[in-house]
C-alpha cells in the first residue's frame, strides 16, 4: 500500500535550462520568472532541490509523488516548435527523477501531436495533464480529441490543471490562484461533462483543486437543467489548497471515492490531517484506494 500525492511541481535542471535559454514570455533570467501579462515572480532555488523534495515526500509519507508541469507557464500553448524544445525539457527531466517521483506528460495544445505524445507516454508517465483553458468548451474538446483518444486506448488517465491566467499589475499576488484559476476549473468540470465525458466515456479525469467547488453547484445544476448531477466512477478531484470544510462539502456532494490527495507543493503545503477530520477510513480513500483507481483503473 503506498500513500499517493497525485499534484505537484518540481523544475528539473533541464527544464531550468531551457527556460533560460529563452528570451520572450515565458523564461528565466536567474531565478526570476517571466510571464505575458504578469509582474515578475522571483523563484526559491530551494523549492526545486530534488534531494531536499524527496526527503520532504519521505517526511509526508508519501510512497509516490506525481510532479507536473506548470501549466499556468503558459508552455502548452506556445507554437509547435517552441513548446516542444521545453516539453522535451521537461519530459528528460522528469522521466528521469528518483523514487518516489513520478510524473504526468504534457502536450501542446496550439497544435496537437498525438504521435509526439504518444512517444512521450511511452517513456512510462503516469498519464497527461492538459491546461483547463484548453478544454473549456465543445471546441476544446474537438481540438484535444486525438490526445484525449490516445489516453483512453492506453487505459490512462487525465489531470486538468490550471493554465495561464495573464493579470493586472494592480491584482494581489493571491488574485490568480482565487479568481481565475478557479474560474478555469468551474468551466472544466461543467464543459467535462457536457463534450467530455459523452465521446470519450472510458477516460478517467482528475480535476485540480476539486475542480474549482464546482460539484457543489448540483442543486443549481438540477434547478436549471432539470437532471441530477449524474455520478460518474471515472471523475476524481484532488485536494491542493484546501481543508477540512470543503473536502467535507465535496464528499457530500461526490461521495468519498472520488477525491484523491493532491498538495500543489511547493506552492501549498500536504494537508496535516489526510483525512480532513473525516477518520482514518476517509484518509486511506484519500491517499491510496482513490489514487489507485485513478491511475490504473484498479479497485
Amino acid at each position: 500500500m503506498t500513500n499517493v500525492d497525485v499534484h505537484q511541481h518540481l523544475w528539473t535542471p533541464s527544464l531550468v535550462t531551457a527556460l533560460r535559454a529563452r528570451r520572450e514570455p515565458p523564461f528565466l533570467d536567474g531565478w526570476t520568472l517571466f510571464l505575458d501579462g504578469e509582474p515578475p515572480f522571483e523563484i526559491s532555488p530551494a523549492d526545486h532541490d530534488i534531494a531536499r523534495r524527496a526527503d520532504l515526500a519521505v517526511a509526508d509519507g508519501l510512497g509516490r509523488v506525481l510532479v507536473s508541469l506548470s501549466a499556468p507557464i503558459g508552455v502548452e500553448w506556445l507554437p509547435a516548435a517552441e513548446a516542444r524544445l521545453l516539453l522535451d525539457a521537461y519530459h528528460d527531466g522528469a522521466a528521469s527523477l528518483p523514487e518516489p517521483f513520478g510524473a504526468w506528460a504534457a502536450a501542446c495544445v496550439r497544435n496537437i501531436d498525438a504521435e509526439a505524445t504518444a512517444k512521450d507516454l511511452d517513456r512510462g508517465f503516469a498519464g497527461l495533464q492538459l491546461p483547463a483553458n484548453s478544454l473549456a468548451d465543445a471546441a476544446g474538446y474537438a481540438r484535444c480529441a486525438p490526445l484525449l483518444d490516445l489516453l483512453e486506448e492506453r487505459d490512462l488517465p487525465l489531470f486538468i490543471h490550471p493554465g495561464p491566467a495573464p493579470g493586472s499589475s494592480t491584482d494581489p499576488a493571491w488574485w490568480p490562484a482565487m479568481v481565475p484559476y478557479v474560474q478555469q476549473m468551474h468551466a472544466g468540470w461543467h464543459a467535462f461533462r457536457a463534450f467530455g465525458r459523452p465521446r470519450h466515456p472510458r477516460l478517467r479525469v482528475c480535476f485540480a483543486l476539486l475542480a474549482g467547488l464546482a460539484p457543489l453547484h448540483g442543486e443549481r445544476f438540477t434547478a436549471r437543467s432539470g437532471h441530477q448531477q449524474p455520478t460518474d466512477p471515472g471523475t476524481f478531484v484532488e485536494t491542493s489548497s484546501y481543508g477540512p470544510t470543503a473536502v467535507a462539502a465535496i464528499v457530500r456532494a461526490l461521495g468519498v471515492d472520488a477525491v484523491v490527495q493532491g498538495s500543489d507543493r511547493p506552492y501549498a503545503e500536504p494537508p496535516r490531517y489526510p483525512g480532513y477530520g473525516l477518520g482514518g477510513a476517509a484518509a486511506y480513500a484519500f491517499r491510496i484506494a482513490n489514487p489507485r483507481r485513478l491511475l490504473t483503473g484498479e479497485g
